[in-house]
């Protein structure tokens, strides 16, 4: 069986290495990239089932590289779930009308929730 990819886009160091250990104990595949401009090339390169993104990055924001995915023919249907600390109602609708899958704040869930709901979203495909 083939293992569903992940492309995780956070810049924290520390948490991407939490996340990304996670996720390849869940059986992903998992690549890790730390800024919005790497996503977009990865996204085209690697063709991940999903996208964990962050939102605040610099130089490119997770809300100008969903609006890029999701205009680009080869990466508009990838799945992708906004994991940002970022809770303001304007934030969530701002990634909805982006096109976002699911919209997760850091602060309030645990990794069982990100797990959870990652699975979730590849188990529609």
């Amino acid at each position: 069986m083939n293992k569903k990819k992940i492309l995780l886009v956070e810049d924290d160091q520390v948490l991407a290495g939490v996340y990304k250990d996670r996720l390849d104990l869940e059986g992903f595949d998992t690549l890790w990239v730390e800024n919005g401009e790497k996503a977009l090339a990865e996204a085209l390169k690697y063709q991940p089932d999903l996208i964990l993104l962050d939102v605040m990055m610099p130089r490119v924001s997770g809300f100008e590289v969903l609006d890029i995915l999701r205009n680009t023919k080869e990466t508009a249907d990838i799945k992708i779930i906004m994991l940002t600390a970022l809770s303001q109602d304007k934030n969530k609708q701002q990634a909805k009308d982006l096109g976002a899958d699911d919209y997760l704040v850091k602060s309030q869930v645990v990794m069982n929730d990100v797990v959870d709901r990652i699975k979730y979203h590849l188990n529609k495909q």
